[in-house]
């Protein structure tokens, strides 16, 4: 069954099984078909979000276990609502509460375990989970013998950790074992073990596992194999067979080794009926392969395209300028991005670089390929740092054509750059990637092209949305999971073209506006994206502001801190966070607002790797930074804060008009609509963990239960009122309606006249229905501040003109009721709002 709406519930942090239940009459109501839940199988205790599991075939028993979870099931299917499950196939924790990696330390490759997880087995199992190399925690003390709590057998111990011992290096002498003391003798029964204690600062370069980006509490699954599948997907398909759950979520397919095996085995294993998407981020123009199984991805790409709607591409340039000056230079943002990408295949991927080097100079030595190895490291680099998407889908057996062709635009735009590496070097590294290999290299080769395909998309990720986006703030809100890192034109017909290929492509994909990954909320980004209609106004803003807090600046060795451009990131974060009724005098609200920036801030700076990052933090640095942003948010910086909020208002009234025009397009357009929790109303998060807060449901429900509220009323706009009653009567329209919005045609069309630059329109068609979808765009200047704009001053001589099968038809605008009959053309001043229209034709069957 495919979803007409979707509601994301991430679990733990307080949300069990039974507070998601008795959020069932609340979702219903909302129009929501099917709850969408974050990972739900036992994770490391304290887990936050349930991606770092330990347990793949249990419910978790924190959030309330197999009993809690059917009772949920229970509600849902009493109430008519389906499930979908987050579920995570390419990683579990490196935790000792899981069960098969503590088989695999104490076991080694005897373990049964040893090929469940993508470890090399040509050395010993790394652990880089001390605080020091091993001889240096053991000259200290913090290494010891002791007997395991949980075991009660001989183990190393660290603190609160106890490594088990292989039985071979203490069996028949246990008693000896446990009353070691002698720090050389701990050494050599460390080195009699299967694995290798090691700092976590070396595991960049010398880690024996594939990791989850650069994350070492998270181990690489080979879900290639068919034992580890079935392993790890049998609870998941048992749950699916029950009918419990309706659709699968899958976590981060381009990890997998092979994704198009993984999907159509889990395709075969789920059902036809299982409906599965694919967390997977797509480049502009990329698209997911044809012949996948599925419904689609959950929706990044669909956050990119509404930028093309929301962002004004004639003043954009103009707040880019200002930037620049705060920069201090023009900023090229290409070599900006290339920069980033070094430093992560140089220092933060290392380690996986150097591997496959050595399967590349292996393969060389063994086809007699006449390169040296500086050569071939040379053009691997320069390949990986080129690649523009996450990966290809080559497998053991070669690339399939669409690779082939990627590929070799690649290695032509290597080729022809100013860092050009030897050309004999890229070809031998296609011939590799395509399998154009000797015999006896074959294996070697496949091996090569599947790591490398699992190393161009944490790459990416980690050089453009956790580095590059962390660098470069000329506009926050572009800085999104899945929007393209360099500088281009927005277009309102580039959208539609992208709906209409959605449409045709992957109309049951999730279209997200939040989710529980995103830099910010929706609404935040929503705000943001209007510095670009007055970039002249908000520089004159911030410099206003920056020169009020201008005494907090200081001055370290390695520069000045903040310096212009960290104060230009800091007043933009908090213009988007910023909550829309905080008022500067509510010191609560304010102190409370100040806790969840400085995280941000602290997490923006280290992302950034500039002056300080996760590996070595520059305290000075990050404490001067921090303390001018406690000082933005000091409740007796009132000159500050009164100035900053009267200056924001017109951002936040530009603002919730784009928040509105954002979520009907979501709510219209071509794919399944998700509401992530508590965005039905407004989300001003910022990046993770703060986007993953518990929202307010109590409040969420006694809103809802108004049922006409006034939608003209500046407190309702404020309250996220109106957009919630926007998504309850349109997810009931598509309830009603599923087909019109599942396989309707979409027809964009285009307004004429003076206010023709301030509509996006497109209507929805399928056979007698219809569905005429009317919103505004780029009204900063014409809201003046406020929603008191009388619709005739802002749809003023503008009219949208309707093709044949629209035209002459009666319809019912389904948020304000009223009906009117359309001739070839709609009079925009004969709309009784300035926020959005949604125009469904008055059918003889229809009520």
């Amino acid at each position: 069954m495919i979803p007409t709406a979707t509601y994301r519930i991430q679990f733990r942090n307080g949300m069990t099984f039974d507070r998601a239940a008795a959020l069932v009459p609340y979702l219903k109501r909302l129009g929501i078909s099917h709850l969408y839940a974050s990972p739900i199988f036992t994770a490391t205790s304290g887990s936050t979000h349930g991606y770092d599991v330990t347990d793949a075939n249990e419910i978790d028993p924190s959030i309330g276990g197999r009993e809690g979870f059917d009772r949920m099931a229970k509600a849902l299917k009493e109430a008519g609502l389906g499930l979908i499950l987050d579920i995570v196939p390419n990683h579990m924790a490196t935790s000792l509460e899981n069960a098969w990696w503590r088989d695999v330390i104490e076991h080694g490759e005897n373990s049964r375990y040893a090929r469940h997880f993508d470890i090399d087995w040509t050395r010993r199992l790394t652990l880089p989970f001390l605080g020091d190399s091993f001889e240096a925690v053991l000259e200290s003390g913090d290494i010891s013998i002791q007997a395991d709590p949980q075991t009660g057998k001989p183990a190393l111990a660290y603190f609160e950790n106890f490594y088990p011992l292989t039985p071979e290096s203490w069996q028949d002498r246990e008693q000896a074992v446990l009353s070691l003391t002698d720090k050389a003798a701990i050494a050599e029964l460390h080195e009699r073990q299967p694995y290798r204690l090691m700092s976590w600062r070396d595991a960049p370069r010398e880690l024996s596992f594939r990791r989850f980006f650069e994350v070492t509490g998270l181990v690489g699954m080979r879900v290639e194999d068919d034992a580890v599948f079935d392993d790890t997907h049998r609870l998941i398909l048992e749950l699916v067979h029950s009918g419990a759950v309706d659709g699968l979520r899958i976590d981060h397919v381009d990890g997998l080794a092979d994704p198009k095996a993984y999907v159509e085995k889990l395709r075969q294993q789920a059902g036809p009926e299982c409906y599965i998407t694919v967390e997977k981020i797509l480049g502009k123009g990329e698209h997911l392969p044809e012949d996948w199984p599925i419904s689609g991805t959950t929706g990044y790409e669909f956050i990119s395209s509404l930028s093309e709607v929301l962002v004004d591409d004639e003043q954009i340039d103009a707040l880019r300028d200002v930037y620049h000056s705060v920069v201090g230079q023009p900023v090229d943002i290409k070599a900006e991005l290339r920069a980033a990408k070094l430093l992560m295949v140089d220092r933060n991927f290392e380690g996986e670089f150097t591997r496959l080097l050595n399967l590349a100079v292996n393969i060389a030595e063994a086809d007699g390929v006449a390169l040296d190895e500086p050569t071939i490291r040379a053009a691997l680099r320069e390949l990986l740092i080129a690649f523009p998407v996450y990966r290809t889908y080559g497998t053991l057996q070669g690339m399939p054509m669409e690779g082939q062709a990627l590929l070799a635009k690649i290695v032509d735009k290597v080729k022809a750059s100013e860092f050009a590496p030897d050309p004999a070097a890229l070809d031998f590294l296609t011939r590799v990637l395509h399998g154009e290999v000797s015999a006896g290299a074959a294996d070697t080769a496949g091996h090569f092209r599947t790591r490398f395909q699992q190393l161009t998309g944490p790459l990416m990720a980690k050089s453009v949305e956790d580095t590059l986006f962390f660098r470069q703030n000329m506009g926050l809100a572009l800085n999104e999971v899945g929007a393209e890192p360099v500088q281009r034109a927005f277009s309102l017909d580039r959208f539609h073209k992208e709906m209409k290929t959605r449409l045709e492509r992957q109309p049951d994909a999730i279209s997200s506006t939040s989710t529980h990954d995103t830099k910010r909320g929706e609404d935040a980004r929503a705000r943001l994206y209007t510095l670009t209609e007055a970039p002249q106004l908000w520089d004159e803003c911030f410099a206003r502001w920056r020169q009020m807090n201008q005494t907090k600046v200081v001055f370290l060795n390695d520069g000045t801190a903040p310096r212009g451009v960290d104060t230009w990131m800091l007043y933009q974060a908090l213009a988007g966070v910023w909550p829309a009724t905080l008022q500067p005098d509510d010191e609560v609200g304010i102190k409370a607002l100040e806790q969840r920036f400085l995280e941000f801030v602290e997490k923006a700076l280290r992302e950034a790797k500039l002056r300080t990052d996760w590996v070595d933090s520059n305290e000075a640095y990050e404490n001067a930074v921090l303390d001018y942003a406690r000082h933005m948010l000091d409740p007796a910086n009132q000159p500050f804060l009164q100035d900053f909020c009267a200056g924001l208002q017109p951002f936040i009234h530009a603002g919730l008009v784009n928040s509105l025009t954002q979520t009907v397009i979501k709510l219209t357009a071509p794919g399944v609509p998700d509401i992530y929790q508590g965005s039905e109303a407004l989300n001003f998060s910022l990046v993770d963990p703060d986007n993953r807060r518990d929202p307010d449901f109590a409040a969420l429900q006694r809103m809802l239960d108004d049922e006409r509220p006034n939608f003209s009323a500046e407190e309702n706009w404020l309250s996220g009122q109106v957009k919630q009653r926007v998504i309850a009567h349109v997810l009931r329209l598509r309830q009603q309606k599923p087909m019109l919005f599942r396989r309707g045609d979409y027809l964009p069309l285009s307004a004429s006249g003076k206010r023709a630059d301030n509509v996006i329109t497109f209507a929805r068609v399928q056979d007698d229905d219809a569905l005429i979808v009317i919103a505004p765009r780029l009204v900063f200047s014409a809201l003046h501040g406020g929603f008191e704009l009388p619709h005739t001053e802002l749809w003023t001589e503008t009219e949208i003109p309707l093709p044949e099968r629209l035209a002459n038809h009666r319809y019912r605008d389904i948020l304000s009721g009223k009906e009117i009959l359309l001739t070839d053309r709609i009079d925009l001043n004969s709309v009784d709002s300035c926020s959005s229209v949604l125009l469904q034709r008055v059918n003889s069957t229809d009520s």
